[in-house]
């Protein structure tokens, strides 16, 4: 089920509601018609009292005289038939009743009686006198202008079609507001950036909803964060490498120049090549692991081992005897991470620690299980770094002259160390121990075999 700020249980409301509403106005405004549209209005019922009030005056002071001549004022201001007549059906004036009119007696309605426009002909009214109503009443065709629902069509047509129209005109209003107009914004970002260069973000109002839209917001922003910091690295590897790129080349080309023998020649030419190979390469690999976002196949790895081989293999290089790496992580120190991975983030820690070191240091490895992770961490006796180059060491091209002995490399070890351990699920960071260096570095850990 959705949760309860998805999107789906706003749009519940707002339909259910809308749905309500509309049922509530047929209702109502139905009934009103009804009233309207088939009943006497309220001034038409007071102004037929008011004729039956002076009929029943007339029968009171003129009797069937007085009523002859209110019935002649009557002629003159209703177009319709007008009669008095008494309890009997009988007229109380001079005047006898035609068969017709007689017929009619039979079929007369009260003011509160419903009235149609569909029946024949224009309805007959009884009002009863005001003052003695079994005295007599006021029998009166009703006038046209009297006739309710003059407005028939005009009041089905406002609440059938006008109504109804602003309503859903509202309703899409809502839903332009609630879905449309957050898509508007995301769409003019994502057209603001072909100028701009991934700076812009959406403002707080479409990142701070808790629906979907807002999920997508800042699922948005994040995009254009890393698309931004992404850029930002390749092009300052760009930089940084035609920087690099330029000091082998330079050398190429002042031994191309100079007068050496062959042999020195092709010496030193391959040098420079391989240097500008291996930065190159190194290069590349900080650039993919940077840009690759599918997860690294893991497998449990013993650090133990792992450690073993890569001292072999930098003694061989070094000229290190393998006295001088110390391991001091168990055999029971297990983690989860991509072999290759983890093996290249510790060999280039070692290689940086064994450059850096003094040529009778040791470099050792040490590490402690905290809960379902490893601590790992690698000290050497190169003098450590200053306080605030402890994050800039793993900026790549970060060379630190003269704060620590050595020299060598291209400042991407450590980079590259970085990334690929946080692309396993780790994390690695540096701090200073009075005498050297510490990297320490946090893996997830796993079961071995005996476990």
């Amino acid at each position: 089920m959705p949760g309860r700020q998805s999107l789906f249980w706003k749009l519940v409301v707002l339909l259910v509601a809308f749905c309500l509403l509309m049922i509530w106005l047929s209702w109502s405004w139905g009934r009103y018609m009804e009233t309207q549209n088939a009943f006497l209005s309220r001034d038409a019922k007071a102004l037929l009292a008011d004729y039956a009030e002076d009929a029943e005056r007339a029968w009171e002071q003129g009797g069937s005289a007085g009523v002859d001549a209110w019935l002649a004022t009557m002629a003159r201001r209703e177009k319709g038939w007008t009669g008095v007549i008494g309890h009997d059906l009988q007229p109380l004036g001079s005047q006898p009743l035609t068969d017709a009119q007689a017929q009619r007696m039979t079929f007369l309605r009260g003011l509160d009686w419903p009235v149609s426009r569909r029946s024949m002909g224009l309805p007959w009214l009884r009002v009863p006198f005001p003052g003695n109503p079994r005295a007599g009443s006021l029998v009166i065709e009703l006038p046209e202008r009297l006739m309710p629902g003059r407005y028939a069509l005009l009041w089905h047509l406002t609440i059938t079609g006008i109504i109804p129209g602003v309503f859903t005109f509202l309703l899409c209003v809502g839903l332009y507001r609630l879905l449309i107009a957050p898509l508007n914004r995301l769409r003019e970002q994502a057209n603001a950036w072909r100028a701009d260069p991934l700076q812009g973000r959406l403002n707080a109002q479409a990142t701070s909803r808790a629906d979907e839209l807002g999920e997508l917001g800042r699922a948005f922003d994040h995009m254009a964060e890393r698309l931004q910091s992404t850029v930002a690295l390749q092009r300052q590897l760009l930089r940084d490498l035609s920087h690099e790129l330029r000091t082998p080349l330079s050398r190429l080309r002042v031994a191309g120049d100079s007068e050496q023998d062959c042999a020195r020649l092709r010496d030193r030419v391959q040098r420079e090549v391989q240097g500008m190979q291996r930065l190159v390469d190194d290069t590349l690999q900080l650039a993919w692991l940077d840009t690759e976002r599918n997860a690294p196949a893991l497998e449990p790895i013993q650090v133990q081992a792992l450690w073993d081989m890569l001292a072999e293999n930098a003694c061989y290089e070094s000229g290190w005897p393998s006295s001088q790496l110390h391991c001091a992580v168990s055999a029971d120190c297990w983690v989860q991470g991509n072999l290759n991975a983890l093996a290249q983030a510790l060999e280039n820690i070692l290689r940086n620690a064994i450059r850096h070191s003094p040529p009778r240091g040791v470099v050792s490895l040490h590490g402690r299980r905290e809960g379902d992770q490893w601590l790992l961490w690698l000290d050497d006796q190169g003098g450590g770094v200053a306080e605030r180059d402890l994050e800039r060491i793993f900026h790549p091209f970060i060379r630190l002259d003269g704060s620590r002995p050595g020299d060598g490399g291209f400042g991407l070890g450590l980079s590259i160390a970085r990334n690929a351990l946080a692309r396993q699920g780790g994390a690695m960071w540096a701090q200073n121990t009075g005498v050297g260096l510490r990297l320490n570095l946090r893996v997830p850990a796993a079961y071995s075999s005996m476990e």
